[in-house]
């Protein structure tokens, strides 16, 4: 079997959209779209299970939460007491007002690196890593959908080629994968 990827190019999102569901509707699995903006509504077309990123989000502010709570019982309570205006420095709670601060700023930097690390992970966007993209124009005015044929073995490439063309493809290419 030949292990060939399909292209389709789109100038709308709308026809590109249409043109998923009508391929969908056949049972052709669609690999990726590139596209120069977020698509409304492409991800369950597609395929595209909802992302669990926001529950990350939330363990990694309630780790920075945690971490900035212990830090200021640690630094200010429990191994250097100071008495600052007149503050008891025995309990935590009592000086808490004055750790929000500090706590809401740890609560954000963990949570937004965390987002940025795991986001990089995810998507395998490590340092030396080129990211895939099939054609530039995507970034641009272009919308790109890419087929491969391998996912798709009960489907014959060229009637893949037929539903694309008679969606609105402007533009179909297809190169061997190595």
């Amino acid at each position: 079997m030949s292990n060939k990827v399909i292209y389709g190019v789109f100038e709308d999102e709308e026809i590109l959209l249409n043109s998923a569901k009508a391929l969908r509707s056949k049972g052709v699995r669609i690999a990726d779209v590139f596209s120069p903006f977020p698509i409304h509504g492409l991800d369950p077309v597609i395929g595209i299970k909802p992302t669990r990123l926001s529950n990350a989000a939330f363990f990694y502010g309630l780790f920075g939460t945690s971490f900035a709570v212990w830090m200021t019982w640690y630094m200010l309570i429990s191994d250097w007491p100071m008495n600052i205006g007149g503050k008891p420095n025995f309990n935590w709670m009592l000086n808490m007002p004055a750790f929000i601060p500090v706590t809401f700023e740890l609560t954000v930097f963990c949570a937004a690196h965390g987002m940025v690390l795991s986001y990089l992970l995810v998507n395998k966007l490590y340092p030396g890593r080129k990211p895939h993209n099939p054609d530039p124009r995507s970034t641009d005015d272009k919308f790109i959908m890419e087929i491969r044929t391998t996912e798709n073995g009960k489907h014959n490439e060229a009637d893949i080629m037929n539903v694309l063309r008679e969606t609105g493809a402007v533009e179909i290419n297809h190169k061997e994968l190595k």
